[in-house]
């Protein structure tokens, strides 16, 4: 053991071991993994250690590809035999939606590269595992890059290939205490002696938390049991000449494999058990929880039924172990804000599908500043200090869980952790009909409705469709109200604001009275957001974006902060409502002394003003491509600006309206939002958003590489489809075909009330983003016909917003 290293990774299982590796392969060779006990001594000894291709999130999707074709690489190169076993593995459906949602996953598997995925018939399903019984099974989703191996085997190589590249593992050494120091650097405590970290990474695992704590955070996982059983032989697969598919059964709660001439079976219950909520005891070693067979024995039942062998094969053994879950069962991944080289790798609960790239990715951020993919969907920065609140962690965890093989779709709302956060006008709001949404903690609405409906959940149009399309015609007609809570705020100020946003921002900043668009780029060019910049004058600016980044943009400004500046995120202090539509300015007029003409207050400007009893600022702009006011105001006084708005608008068709029919809205106008045509794995020139960016302006983060896109082009462009729809719209990550050649996927997709067509966003080839090219779209694991149409389908001119 060394003095000091560059990188010191707490941890040594598959997680820690994996970031070692990497860490060491991307070329920091001083770097050290400590372990309170051996490797492999926490989740990782007793994992089942199967791999699958198959989540939710497409970008981690394609990390688990990565994890598992890494497999062969780092058996070879360390020389440790993995115990590799790739079967093949296959999810069934024997529930109507749920073939439908494999359809629908095997078109998104598409769409991020992964290949080998194929859909099949339950007779192929019945050939890659005999023993199931395929009664009533519609139908399967099968990848061959899907497989099981040996945990201790498969840690020991990462760890033996980190060796061979230089980096030291040092077990049998407890990490009790951990110091920042005023270099950034750490002061490792551990029971050996002292090291000096340039950098501390948190693979804990089982301990994740109190490694947190020993830093002052408190991160958002917890541990909760899970069980599986070994079987003795089995005459059926002794028989066999080869070995048996993974085989999941989605409906059924279950999960089995071969293991020697016996099975593996695990489940996900629906009555799961949390465990040592604030983390593993330290003398927690290799051991087990005793079996709870009663609390599983609902889906224990199911098994049996769809594998009916096992009604006369012989348990070897019962495993209940822990594994650490996070309330969405992602891992977090990445640096944690406010501390200075701490970065973490928890909540692994998947770790043999997605530890590679969990290791992949933080070396990457820790070693050239970013990652190479989008992983927003393990970023830690997608939550806030409320979601390791111990009721709400318990609850969301505990949701995840109980839903693992559960289908989750794009309209469903689930209820663990909620309410948490309410807008002012929350009550009036609720009275009014609003089913609510929730995002980052906070309830918005998603549309109004009558009392006692309940809305249908679906991969197509749900029963709320045209309930939705009264909201969106009723803004085109005459006027809408939506709560705007969830736009996250944040106020700039001081004598070096100016300097520091025109550094910070790609595009010229607005005067004093005006507002900006405003793309914001990392070093190498790729988005960081797509915010709108305010200027209040007198070095008081605004910068207001997506709620649930709330932490990820944090974390930026404050990793860039400045002399004379003050960033301050004043989201959970102000709400507002944007108020759009023809008849917006005569229903504003009828709120205020001031002047709110289209002279007085032009498109694109802002100010103070007073409406009804409240002081408001006001900036002149609306998604949904409407004459539109975005009406701020301090978070006491969101009930009473409700009030004072609707009552003005009473005669003039002023309706309340959530978020899907602003969605919807926007979508006819092919404006762009984050997470969907916006992303940090995008550039200004694939989305658009280069027509923002004042080149000419000075230097800028990320000009150069933003420059040197826009001289040669993109590759790829956002283009507007129409789509032969019939019954559902595409929704995102969907992909899009020429001539059965894969040339782009949707970014986001919906129904055009205005224009009473389906039509979606979509990333594709340059040389397929001409107006009136032939294409087609997968809708709910349907192939459509699709073609490239001219931006903006409704009012393509923008006079409406500029009236």
């Amino acid at each position: 053991m060394k003095s000091h290293y560059r990188a010191v990774v707490i941890g040594g299982g598959v997680v820690g071991a994996s970031v070692l590796y990497h860490l060491a392969r991307f070329g920091w060779s001083d770097v050290a993994l400590i372990e309170r006990a051996e490797l492999t001594a926490g989740s990782t000894w007793h994992a089942a250690a199967g791999f699958h291709a198959l989540n939710a999130d497409p970008n981690v999707a394609a990390l688990q590809d990565y994890t598992i074709k890494l497999y062969r690489e780092i058996e070879a190169e360390s020389g440790h035999n993995i115990g590799l076993h790739m079967t093949g593995g296959v999810n069934m459906a024997s529930d109507p939606q749920r073939w439908e949602w494999l359809k629908s996953a095997w078109a998104v598997f598409q769409s991020v590269g992964i290949v080998t995925a194929r859909l099949v018939t339950p007779d192929e399903i019945k050939e890659i595992c005999p023993i199931v019984d395929v009664s009533g099974v519609l139908g399967g989703l099968y990848d061959a890059n899907e497989g099981h191996l040996d945990p201790y085997g498969t840690t020991h190589a990462y760890a033996g290939a980190a060796k061979r590249r230089g980096a030291d593992v040092i077990l049998r050494n407890r990490v009790v205490e951990l110091k920042s120091r005023a270099d950034g650097h750490w002061d490792v405590v551990t029971e050996q002696g002292t090291i000096v970290a340039e950098h501390v990474v948190n693979a804990g695992g089982l301990w994740a938390k109190q490694l947190g704590r020993m830093a002052g955070i408190d991160l958002p996982v917890t541990p909760m049991e899970h069980h599986y059983f070994v079987t003795e032989d089995i005459p059926e697969i002794a028989a066999l000449d080869r070995e048996l598919g993974l085989a999941v059964d989605l409906d059924g709660f279950s999960y089995l494999r071969q293991e020697r001439k016996g099975v593996l079976l695990g489940v996900y219950e629906q009555n799961p058990r949390h465990w040592n909520m604030d983390g593993a005891p330290w003398n927690y070693g290799i051991e087990l929880i005793p079996e709870d067979i009663d609390r599983i024995s609902p889906e224990l039942a199911r098994a049996h039924e769809r594998f009916p062998c096992l009604a006369s094969a012989g348990i070897r053994k019962w495993v209940n172990g822990a594994f650490t879950f996070t309330p969405d069962g992602n891992p977090i991944v990445g640096p944690v804000r406010g501390l200075k080289n701490y970065w973490v790798a928890c909540g692994v609960m998947a770790g043999f599908s997605q530890g590679g790239g969990v290791g992949k990715s933080l070396a990457e951020w820790m070693i050239h500043g970013e990652p190479q993919a989008d992983i927003f969907g393990m970023d830690i920065a997608r939550y806030g200090a409320f979601a390791a609140n111990r009721e709400y962690l318990r609850q969301t965890t505990r949701q995840f869980y109980a839903r693992r093989f559960v289908m989750t779709f794009p309209n469903e709302r689930l209820p663990a952790g909620r309410p948490l956060k309410r807008p002012g006008a929350y009550d009036g709001m609720s009275a009014a009909g609003c089913e609510w949404t929730a995002s980052w903690g906070l309830e918005i609405p998603a549309y109004f409705a009558p009392m006692g409906f309940r809305e249908n959940t679906a991969l197509k149009r749900s029963n709320a469709f045209a309930i939705v399309g009264d909201e969106a015609l009723q803004v085109r007609r005459a006027a809408g109200l939506v709560d705007i809570s969830a736009y996250a705020r944040y106020s700039v100020s001081g004598a070096g604001a100016q300097a520091w946003l025109d550094r910070l921002l790609a595009c010229r900043l607005p005067k004093a009275g005006q507002a900006r668009l405003a793309p914001m780029l990392g070093p190498d060019g790729r988005l960081k957001g797509d915010l709108t910049v305010m200027n209040w004058g007198g070095d008081d600016y605004w910068l207001m974006g997506s709620y649930y980044l709330r932490e990820f943009h944090m974390r930026w400004f404050e990793s860039r902060a400045g002399e004379g500046i003050t960033v301050t995120d004043i989201s959970d202090a102000t709400g507002g409502f944007l108020l759009t539509g023809p008849n917006a300015r005569r229903i504003l007029e009828r709120t205020t002394h001031q002047d709110v003409s289209g002279a007085a207050l032009p498109f694109m400007a802002c100010g103070t003003f007073d409406i009804g009893m409240v002081q408001a600022r006001i900036a002149r702009l609306s998604i949904a491509g409407e004459l539109g006011f975005e009406i701020n105001c301090p978070v006491t006084m969101h009930a009473t600006l409700r009030e004072a708005l609707l009552a003005a608008g009473e005669d003039l068709g002023l309706a309340e309206i959530g978020y899907h029919a602003l969605n919807a809205l926007r979508l006819e106008k092919s404006f762009g939002i984050w997470s969907r045509e916006f992303t940090q794995g995008y550039t200004p020139g694939q989305t658009g958003l280069d027509r923002f960016i004042a080149f000419d302006k000075g230097d800028f983060v990320g000009r150069e590489a933003a420059l040197k896109e826009h001289n040669v082009g993109a590759a790829q462009r956002i283009v507007t489809l129409e789509v032969d729809a019939v019954d559902g719209d595409a929704s995102g990550f969907e992909p899009v075909w020429r001539d059965g050649r894969r040339v782009g996927l949707v970014t986001s997709g919906g129904f055009g009330y205005t224009i009473g067509r389906s039509v979606a966003l979509a990333l594709v080839d340059a040389g397929f983003a001409e107006e009136g090219t032939a294409l087609s779209v997968h809708i709910a694991g349907v192939e459509r016909r699709a073609r490239v149409i001219a931006a903006a389908p409704y009012d393509p001119s923008g006079k409406a917003m500029r009236q």
